[in-house]
């Protein structure tokens, strides 16, 4: 029998994880990490609703319930992280850096200091040790749910102190039905989608409460005509459709965004060179075992629950090339890594130039 922290959100898949480790045995402390609690403008911000629901699940346990306040870290190390990525001109995958510095960095280190010997999330994917004894991250058996592409960043000795009960179940639905039998009432809770803390007002009202509206010009990439008139270049991602405010005429595609000049260039082809590529850099590269893989051809995710591409790995893992195209992945992004369903590690997708070279300047045609 174990000793386990396990982190309870009050939701659907996590509300499983505890149930899980309580019938195998395991000494069960649930936590809430209460990481965001400020309402946003049109929107309140629903923690005390789920700390409810978390509360609910752990009397019918009968398992005993922290409250954890890790909001300074949270805002230090994923709000701003986001605020200041948006500001320079990326997209960033804020989940990312909670896992790594949150859920897996102080959740952890502070259930190891109160003798914890594992802690136990709700995420889907799988941690085996092999008989080296060192930890690996597997995709989870639903590839739907699949969420190692938010995992990438934690290590293998974080890894090895972890628990993920609801990587080997099916599906959702098979999650949703072992909850509604073990009474833990949250069997309906609708899954959480995009950012946890902006809620249904969205990344762009979050984001002008958070910077300065700059009002700058659309432009067309292929002859530099102005098309329209933006609120700040920070506010749009490379092959954004929705929310360019154009009029009518064809649907346009961002293509890039130069948040210095405050310019914002999109396409009205959608299969236009500049959407695709063959090549990806990365930065702030990190691998699980801590040593880069040998250089070769691996799977790539660049997306939650995208597709799996084979790519070339080269440059010391700081490369990525495709045999054809691939759609373009916004700067900010991560580049998941796997060898067959073992989780690598990955990078953050840098900037360059779209398509054959960088923007082109207001009034000039791209070559």
């Amino acid at each position: 029998m174990a000793r386990v922290f396990c982190g309870l959100s009050g939701g659907v898949d996590s509300a499983l994880a505890a149930a899980l480790l309580v019938e195998a045995g395991h000494d069960v402390t649930a936590v809430y990490m209460r990481n965001w609690s400020r309402d946003l403008p049109g929107f309140r911000c629903p923690w005390a609703d789920d700390l409810a629901d978390a509360e609910r699940v752990v009397v019918t346990l009968g398992i005993d319930l922290q409250v954890w306040d890790c909001e300074e870290e949270y805002r230090r190390t994923v709000v701003d992280y986001l605020v200041d990525a948006y500001a320079h001109g990326y997209t960033p995958n804020p989940d990312v850096m909670c896992n790594q510095t949150i859920k897996f960095g102080t959740f952890l280190d502070r259930a190891l200091a109160e003798g914890a010997d594992f802690v136990a999330t709700g995420h889907y994917g799988r941690v085996t040790r092999g008989e080296d004894g060192r930890a690996r991250l597997l995709r989870a058996r639903d590839e739907h749910k699949d969420q190692t592409y938010f995992l990438w960043r934690v290590d293998e000795d974080a890894l090895a102190h972890a628990l993920l009960p609801v990587g080997e179940i099916r599906d959702k639905a098979e999650v949703r039905r072992m909850c509604a039998e073990r009474g833990l009432g949250v069997e309906h809770k609708p899954d959480s989608d995009g950012i946890c803390f902006v809620g249904p007002v969205g990344i762009r009202t979050f984001l002008l409460d958070a910077l300065e509206r700059r009002a700058g010009d659309v432009v067309e990439w292929e002859t530099g005509r102005v098309l329209g008139r933006h609120d700040g270049a920070f506010l749009f991602t490379v092959g954004q459709r929705r929310g360019l405010d154009l009029g009518g005429g064809p649907a346009r595609y961002v293509v890039d965004t130069d948040v210095e000049r405050n310019v914002v260039y999109v396409t009205a082809d959608h299969m236009s060179p500049a959407l695709f590529t063959r090549e990806l850099a990365l930065g702030d590269v990190r691998w699980i075992a801590g040593e880069p893989p040998e250089p070769g051809r691996y799977l790539v995710r660049t997306r939650h629950a995208g597709p799996l591409v084979e790519a070339l790995l080269a440059e010391g893992g700081r490369v990525l090339r495709f045999d054809e195209p691939v759609r373009r992945v916004a700067p900010g992004q991560s580049a998941v890594v796997y060898d067959g369903l073992r989780c690598l590690g990955g990078g953050i997708v840098q900037k360059g130039g779209a398509g054959r070279g960088a923007a082109p300047r207001e009034g000039e045609p791209c070559r």
